[in-house]
């Protein structure tokens, strides 16, 4: 089969085609400007590529209800052009095939339990952390929805104590995304993450901030694998840190081996590397294409 995948994300689009096992035979990616100039290269990539299907994982919020009338929009996003843009449907004019579509990290949280870290589980749940803040829930068996879907990267979170910056986010200041995406690092510290040696105060900030998301997930939805991917988390001493703070704030109410005995495995890096979010698409495309809807086969 001849899939096509999506990885629409807020600051480059990828596009590529793949096949049923999850391997991408080629890929392109390019900025995310305007839809009058991004969405032109996505369909002039696509054109004569044969696919069956296609699957797309965008950057949010969007519209994941069939019977709304703002279907495959994405919605309330603060990037210039986007917002209430038809995505979908500019897409569905030009291929006549199976459309697959979701969140960026609900299809990377896919293509995990399909082909990466969380295979052969029944939930997991992909946090990325990048230019912002999302995360993907795959439970019991299939992508969870909503009334919209997950937008964990909005949730409040308290403030550490060494920290007074007041929270980069448009919409909520100091809530998770505020604190600790990447442009929250940029502003606080005055250099990009990466920029930052690995023993700089930034980092157990930050992972004071993503450990306490990352708690409440646990005890509130159980997945059985936490997966963090993006930039932000190419930062590899995070997940030590990561770790040892989400421990602390459980304090041993979560007793099972694979948090007490296997933190390392339980908490980890995407299987996919960077090719989680196009995987993802890949596999919501080769769903879409079976007729699954977002289920495994």
């Amino acid at each position: 089969m001849r899939i096509g995948a999506i990885e629409a994300g807020g600051t480059k689009f990828i596009c590529g085609i793949g096949d049923e096992n999850g391997v991408i035979l080629e890929q392109i990616s390019f900025p995310t400007n305007h839809p009058g100039q991004t969405m032109p290269q996505v369909i002039e990539y696509f054109q004569g590529k044969e696919v069956e299907a296609i699957g797309v994982g965008s950057f949010g919020p969007i519209d994941l209800s069939p019977g709304s009338p703002a279907y495959g929009c994405i919605t309330t996003t603060p990037k210039p052009g986007w917002a209430n843009y038809n995505l979908l449907g500019a897409l569905k004019q030009v291929f006549p095939v199976p459309f697959g579509w979701d969140t960026d990290v609900n299809a990377a949280a896919y293509g995990e339990v399909k082909w990466g870290a969380a295979r052969g589980l029944s939930s997991c749940l992909y946090m990325t952390v990048g230019t912002g803040i999302g995360v993907g829930v795959y439970s019991e068996g299939r992508l969870v929805h909503g009334l919209v879907h997950p937008e964990g990267g909005h949730v409040p979170v308290r403030r550490h104590p060494e920290d007074d910056y007041a929270g980069h986010c448009p919409y909520h200041g100091d809530c998770l995304e505020g604190m600790a995406a990447g442009p929250a690092i940029e502003a606080r510290w005055g250099k990009k993450g990466y920029e930052l040696p690995a023993e700089h105060k930034a980092w157990e900030i930050e992972a004071y901030y993503l450990a306490q998301s990352i708690t409440q997930a646990i005890l509130l939805l159980s997945p059985h694998k936490i997966i963090l991917g993006g930039g932000v988390m190419q930062q590899v001493q995070l997940y030590p840190l990561i770790r040892r703070a989400v421990l602390r704030n459980l304090n041993g109410y979560v007793n099972t081996d694979a948090i007490l005995e296997r933190m390392d495995e339980y908490i980890t890096a995407p299987g996919l590397g960077q090719q989680a979010g196009l995987c993802g698409a890949l596999a919501l495309g080769l769903s879409a294409a079976r007729g699954n809807e977002g289920r495994l086969e």
